[in-house]
Order: structure tokens, then sequence, then C-alpha cells
């Protein structure tokens, strides 16, 4: 009896060291995603503060999700190699300390190499904790850590705005940076002395495919590139870009090929042949595109056509956050009562009702304007992420949940990669499409327009001979807010009709006897 005691209190003992060593690393991964968005309303202040070019201060985001993008995937293997302590114990330690080094730099040319290692080295915990939540814990644990997860992963890019408004309004840019020390150390410091999930296995170091991870680096990052910078830059026209898309194609039939011949590939992705999780892989790409996508279209608006400060739009922003935060213990709730397919279904349908909202988008929105849309996508979000993420790994072999997870996380970087590209893409060719139908309208044998020009003129008339020019650069600019404006809804409305295509093709996931705990569902 006394021995059952023991048991049972030791048992009782390993369990909740694990969920302390489980919250520590999302904490950690919480970091990580964070920092790809919390620089992003304060771009102009490292501009200034670094003496750096327009070109150049966009490298600040880009390279830390090239090099991210590329570490996703690969954390795999090393995840299995290392063992997950070693592996997110490397990974905190490197992401803490090149966040400091971010704070000191004083060059743009530190600064993003600094940000390209801080955004490899980090990548390397995300994926991770995806892994430890399905390899790790029960099923009958996944209603608690799922919701975690899935609220830590879209959460942290859609707050990141607003944490980064306060800290450099209320600081400096260099805060950005600096306010990741002392919480990486707490991870690390957590991180050595409580994860104990498996061992390492050294031996599959000696086996490292080189040629591998260099054909992954040029295919992933090539990509990454191209659809970064490929919208502002006239996509093939621009030398640069067209000579990195053929890196990228080159490197992906090369990484391809690799992949399938070699003994112990950098990514497995057999793991594909689960319809679940290709399916499931395919669904976290869109939801990418609605995670990203989104938390870069409503910032925009608000700053080139409402004039917002980065404070002002973290705080409009927020609304959000606070939608996820609340959604999230109910849809772990849901995932065990509701077919995780009608979830989806109507996560997606919430999108799609959300975007179209915005749809009727004019120069005058606000706060209260934007208020229902983002709480749909904040409902959406968790409603979406959670159960995707459960069918997807859930169902898998555990010997395949560390390769898996970093195909998965991937899919939905990719997303939002591709995402922002079209949105870029289609807001410039729309605002042009417009500018060039308003010009017609507003020109010399158009009484309305003259008669608006008359009027802006006598407002002016305090600028004397200037008046005339005034007006006419007043009238301008509105006519390239209204057309901006418009293509704005358009963006809407094309992203309304493909939340609404996922509606349709939530059923071609399989609702599995077995949801969580790598209970092998094939």
């Amino acid at each position: 009896m006394a021995e059952a005691v023991t048991a049972g209190g030791a048992g009782h003992s390993v369990e909740t060291r694990r969920m302390i060593a489980f919250l520590c690393m999302v904490f950690g991964m919480f970091m990580a995603i964070l920092d790809i968005q919390i620089v992003s309303a304060s771009l102009s202040e490292i501009q200034a503060g670094l003496a750096a070019s327009s070109d150049e201060i966009s490298w600040v985001q880009t390279s830390y999700l090239i090099a991210e993008v590329v570490m996703i995937p690969l954390s795999g293997f090393l995840s299995r190699a290392l063992s997950t302590r070693w592996l997110f114990v490397a990974s905190a330690t490197g992401f803490t300390v090149m966040s400091f080094m971010c704070a000191t730099a004083n060059s743009i040319d530190q600064m993003i190499v600094y940000r390209a290692l801080q955004g490899f080295l980090g990548g390397g915990m995300i994926p991770t904790v995806f892994a430890s939540a399905y390899a790790v814990f029960p099923r009958e644990k996944q209603p608690i850590v799922t919701p975690m997860i899935g609220l830590v992963a879209t959460l942290a890019p859609t707050i990141g705005p607003t944490i980064g408004g306060y800290l450099t309004d209320l600081f400096s840019w260099h805060w950005l940076f600096l306010v990741n020390i002392v919480p990486g150390i707490f991870v690390i410091i957590t991180s050595v002395t409580l994860i104990d999930f498996d061992e390492p296995d050294l031996a599959l170091l000696d086996r490292f495919d080189w040629w591998g991870l260099l054909f992954m680096a040029g295919f992933l990052g090539s990509m990454e590139f191209v659809l970064e910078e490929g919208p502002t830059n006239d996509w093939f026209d621009d030398e640069t870009i067209f000579y990195f898309a053929i890196v990228g194609v080159v490197s992906g039939i090369a990484f391809f090929l690799r992949v399938l011949t070699a003994r112990e590939p950098v990514v497995d992705i057999r793991a594909f042949q689960n319809r679940n999780f290709a399916t499931g892989s395919a669904f976290s790409f869109v939801l990418g595109i609605g995670l990203y996508g989104l938390t870069y279209l409503y910032p925009i608006y608000l700053s080139w056509v409402r004039g917002y400060s980065a404070l002002m739009i973290g705080e409009t922003m927020f609304v959000t956050g606070i939608a996820m935060f609340v959604t999230a213990p109910l849809a772990g709730r849901l995932m065990t009562r509701v077919d995780p397919r009608l979830m989806i279904g109507i996560a997606f349908a919430g999108f799609a009702l959300g975007t179209w909202r915005v749809t009727g988008l004019t120069k005058d929105w606000d706060f209260w304007e934007l208020l229902v849309p983002q709480i749909l996508r904040g409902v959406s979000l968790m409603m979406a992420m959670i159960p995707i993420t459960n069918l997807s790994l859930g169902t898998l072999h555990p010997s395949q949940i560390k390769n898996a997870s970093g195909l998965f996380n991937l899919m939905r970087n990719l997303g939002g990669a591709v995402g922002l590209a079209l949105i870029n893409t289609v807001l410039n060719d729309r605002w042009d499409l417009h500018l060039a139908r308003l010009h017609e309208q507003v020109q010399w044998a158009s009484s309305a327009a003259m008669e608006r020009l008359d009027s802006m003129t006598n407002a002016f008339a305090s600028f004397g001979s200037d008046a005339d020019s005034a007006a006419l650069r007043q009238m301008a600019a509105m006519v390239r807010r209204e057309a901006l404006v418009m293509s704005f809804a358009d963006v809407f409305y094309l992203l309304t009709f493909l939340f609404l295509a996922l509606v349709v093709f939530a059923p071609l996931m399989r609702r599995p006897s077995h949801v969580g705990g790598g209970g092998g569902g094939h």
C-alpha cells in the first residue's frame, strides 16, 4: 500500500514537473514569435537610430524571417539528435544573446546580421514546443495543452505591434530587444533543470546531411526573399529578385531530390502521407495568411489613411488579442464535445464574415468600425488553430511528431509570406487601377470636380497666389487616398472568397478515433 502511494506521488511529481517545464518552453516560444512583429510598428525609429535608408530598414524584419524559416524544419532533426532539452537550451541561449546584440547594434549592417542570427537560433523553440505538446502529454491533457500553444502561436504576432509601440514610445527602440534578456535567462535556467522528455541520439550527427541543409537554405531563404521583396520591387523586373528566384527553383528541385534519396534526410517529409497532416498543413498555410496578412493590413490602413501613430495602432489592434485570450479556453472545451471539422468550418466562416464587413471601408473608419471585424478575427483564429493543430499532429505516430511539427509550423510561416506578397501585389495593382479611373473622373471637363476645386481654392485664399497650387495638391492627395481605400476594400474582398473556400474543404479532414496523445491514427 505504501509503495503504491509512493509511486502515485512520484507520478504526480513528474507530471507537475513536466507541466512547469512545458509552460517555460511555451514562454520561450512566445518570445520567439513575438519578435517577428515587435519591430514592425517601430521601424521608422530604428531607421533613424541607425541612420539607415528606407530600402535597408525592411531587412530588420526580412532577415529574421528568412533565417527563422530555415531553422523551423531543421529543428526536427536537431531535436532527435541533441534531445528536446539541449536544443531548447541552445535555441533560447542564442536568441537571448542575439537580442542583447541587436540592442547594441550601431549600424544597419550589424543589426541585419544579429537579427538573422536571432531568427535562426530562436526559430528552434517554436516547433519544439508543438512537438512536445503531442509527444509528451497524454490524450486527456490535450484540452489544456493545445489551447495554450494555439493561443501563444497566434497571440504573439497579433500583439507584437502593440507591445513594440508601447516600448518605443515609453523608452526607446533598444527596449524592443532588451526586454528579452531577463525572461530569456529565466527560460534557459528552467529548461536546463526541468526538461527531461527524451534522450539525445548523437549518432545522428555523424549522418547529418550538409548538402540537404544547403539546398533547403537556398530554397526556403530565396523563396522568403522573393516573396518579401517582390511586391515593392516589380518582381522579376528586378535583377536581384530574378536571380534569387532562379536560386530558389534550382535549390528546391535539388532539396526534394535529396530528401527522397538521402539515408538520413535533414527533413523527413513522409508525414505528408497522412491525409490529416497534409490537409491540416494546407489549412495552416491559409491560417498564416489570416494571421500575418491581417496583422499587416489593419496597421497600414490606420497609418497610411488615418495617420495613426505606432501607439494608437497598437491600442486599436489590441481588441483581437483580447478576443483570442477569451476564446482559447472555450475552444479547448469544444474540442472534446464538437466535431473539430465543424469548428474549422465555423472559424473560416467567421474569418470570411470579418473581412466581408471591411469591404465597406472608408477613409473615416477607426476603432469602432474595426471593432467587430477584429473580434471575429480573434475568435476565428483560436477556433481554427486549435482543431487544425490537434487533427494534424495529434494523429501522427510519436516517432514522426518532431519532424512533422517543423513542417506544420513552416507551412503557417510560408502562408504568411505568400499572403503578404499577394496582399502587397493586389494592393499596388488595384491602387494604380483606381487612380487611373479616378483621374478620368477628376478632370477639367468635370463640373463637380471644378466646383470642388474652386471651393478648396477659396479655402486657401490666405496663401495668395499659391492658393491654386495648394488646392490642386490637396485634391491630388484626396484622389490618391480614395484610390488607396478602394484598393484596401478589394483586398478584403479577395480574402473573403479565400476564407469561404476553406469552409468547403473542411470535411476533407478525417475525424480520428484518437485525437491527441500521439496516437498514431493512420
